[in-house]
């Protein structure tokens, strides 16, 4: 006989869980006894925004379901973001969420929530287990359902009294899972879509790729002279560095990119949704008229023909049919000038624009992109300051970049502890800004309990940079709720026990970097940015000046035309000696 608790940690065990991320509760006590028991590690998180970040993370660097723990009510709600990312994302992710006793239901009991209605919309399934019996059985289930199809997050109440019960209930092993395959049919169907294109473009995505995947997608796109752009926040899935790589499509993409998006007439995805982030808001591709050619490679099949006509759909693994294409012959003709002219672009792009002040994204960027070793791992949340890492910098190898697709703030610091945790020999750096960090800015705690020596590089500009970006460009001057106070972020790492600097000079980033990799703790790198600093492209003034000049034009066009002065009456004209017209002397005679 065994508790709830010990039959959930054999389950995990008995599928390679290692470790949890949690924020402990009373809610499920019996889980954390069952985890105590194995030996499965639970790494303790300030927040359970965070412990779900980090859990997802976990998920994307292995391709297995990162586990979350989160007591019930207000600890499920904190968590529900990491959720919301995994959805997103296609993530496999599970959360269990502490529940009260099943005698309490529908009392309005003490922190009570229906899990089900609550991530019925952000998650694949969502369950409550009712009998300690079955925890086997759901177990099972969420693990495979986590990871089967389009990846995605699970969500498990376990209500404490079913979870502090015993049983007798058999372990449940794991299955293997499905074998992936694509038939000879559907393999011609799509090189022959690809063969007659004069302007194919290939379109790879997912969160669970290899380095296996990435070298096949490199050869196969060099023997056929196919250009490869990534969908947003997908940039490792391809070495950035070979000749096929021509961007990346999302937030802050290279208008050119964005151009020859909408000049292709085939367009072969696999594993991307090509959503409204990837077209900018459909605006350069959308589903009422696509005007080209699909191919579209989804596991869901829900999926295939949701967006986009698909000519032909392919429900499958991207990854088994990517495979397939690797050894596909070269075709009788190439398409080596198209993709040049989209490489000539993205080189073009890559060359820094400067931006003003002494510290200049655009330099520390291109820096950790041209030193750091390959297998470094970037980390980033939602901000302006994350278009820079777009823009410059350089992603050589799978699992290297760990950012939300989803656009959550606060994601870069427990992605990187995650990170850290996982590969305690590999560089890990996050780069966040200044409104960006301080959503999760307590997992410095985290990192220092675990000894995770991530190195955060904070771009402060003293401000949320996106959110102004928009208040500028439609309201120009009217600033509201955007400015930030902000504590010093060195000396706040030194408050944990790390390493802190503050950079004021470009110049010195180099060295500060080197100090905080020599320090081997956590390191914060302030970067003191310049107030005009705001995107990769425009300053302040500048995004302020051309909303201005917009709003001044279409106010004009708006006006109505002013009635020619030879149609009206010769004493209201001005007078040819400069006194003005009859009206003004009128005025001037009633004392104006």
């Amino acid at each position: 006989m065994r508790h709830g608790g010990r039959i959930l940690a054999d389950a995990l065990a008995a599928r390679g869980v290692e470790r949890v991320f949690s924020v402990p509760g009373e809610s499920f006590l019996a889980a954390l006894d069952g985890l105590y028991d194995l030996g499965i590690a639970n790494v303790v998180c300030r927040h359970e925004g965070g412990a779900a970040f980090m859990a997802e993370a976990y998920g994307k660097m292995t391709g297995r379901p990162g586990i979350c723990f989160a007591t019930r009510g207000p600890g499920a709600t904190n968590a529900s973001a990491g959720v919301h990312v995994a959805m997103q994302d296609s993530t496999p992710m599970i959360l269990f969420v502490g529940q009260i006793a099943r005698s309490d239901r529908d009392r309005e009991a003490f922190q009570e929530v229906d899990y089900r209605q609550m991530f019925g919309g952000i998650a694949k399934w969502v369950a409550e287990i009712d009998d300690t019996d079955r925890i086997p059985e759901y177990i099972a289930r969420a693990c495979d359902l986590a990871t089967s199809g389009r990846p995605g997050p699970v969500v498990l109440a376990l209500p404490e009294d079913m979870l502090s019960a015993t049983s007798d209930a058999p372990d449940l092993r794991p299955t293997p899972a499905p074998t992936p395959g694509i038939s000879d049919a559907q393999l011609a169907a799509i090189t022959t879509a690809l063969a007659a294109a004069e302007r194919p473009l290939v379109i790879p995505g997912g969160s669970v790729w290899s380095q296996e995947d990435a070298d096949r997608l490199a050869r196969f796109a060099e023997t056929w002279g196919l250009p490869v752009a990534v969908p947003f926040r997908r940039q490792h899935l391809m070495d950035n560095r070979l000749p096929n790589f021509v961007g990346d499509l999302g937030v802050g993409m290279n208008p050119k990119l964005g151009e020859r998006l909408k000049q292709a007439d085939c367009i072969l995805s696999l594993g991307s949704r090509m959503g409204d982030t990837l077209t900018n808001g459909y605006d350069l591709m959308s589903p009422k008229g696509q005007g080209r050619r699909i191919v579209h490679v989804y596991p869901d099949p829900d999926e295939i023909g949701h967006l986009w006509r698909a000519d032909p759909g392919i429900a499958a693994c991207p990854r088994a049919v990517l495979a397939a294409l690797a050894d596909a012959p070269a075709p009788a003709k190439k398409r080596d000038d198209w993709t040049a002219a989209l490489r000539a672009d993205y080189e073009a792009w890559r060359q820094p624009k400067e931006t003003p002040g002494d510290v200049k994204m655009e330099q520390v960027v291109t820096w950790l992109s041209d030193n750091l070793p390959d297998d470094a791992v970037i980390t980033n949340g939602a901000g302006n300051f994350a278009s820079f890492i777009h823009r410059y910098y350089q992603f050589k190898r799978v699992g290297t970049q760990l950012a939300p697709t989803s656009g959550s703030m606060g994601y870069g610091l427990p992605a990187a502890v995650s990170a850290k945790i996982q590969h305690p020999d590999r560089t890990v750096v996050c780069i966040a800004g200044d409104g960006d960090i301080q959503m999760t800015l307590n997992e410095l705690s985290t990192a220092a309990q675990n000894g995770a020596g991530v190195i955060v590089i904070v771009a402060n500009n003293g401000r949320y940079g996106t959110i102004r970006m928009h208040q500028e460009k439609h309201y120009p001057g009217r600033v509201s709720g955007t400015d930030l106070f902000n504590p010093d972020f060195a000396a706040l790492a030194r408050a944990y026990g790390g390493h802190g600097e503050t950079v004021t000079d470009g110049s010195d980033f180099a060295d500060a970097f080197q100090r905080a990799q020599d320090a081997g703790t956590l390191a914060i790198i302030e970067l003191k940015l310049d107030s005009e600093a705001l995107t990769t492209g425009a300053t302040l003034s500048e995004t302020r000046a051309a909303a201005e000049t917009a709003q001044r034009r279409q106010k004009t066009a708006a006006e109505p035309a002013r009635p020619s002065t030879a149609l009206v009456p010769a004493e209201v004209q001005p007078d040819q000696r400069g006194k003005g017209n009859l009206l003004s002397r009128m005025l001037r005679g009633f004392g104006r």
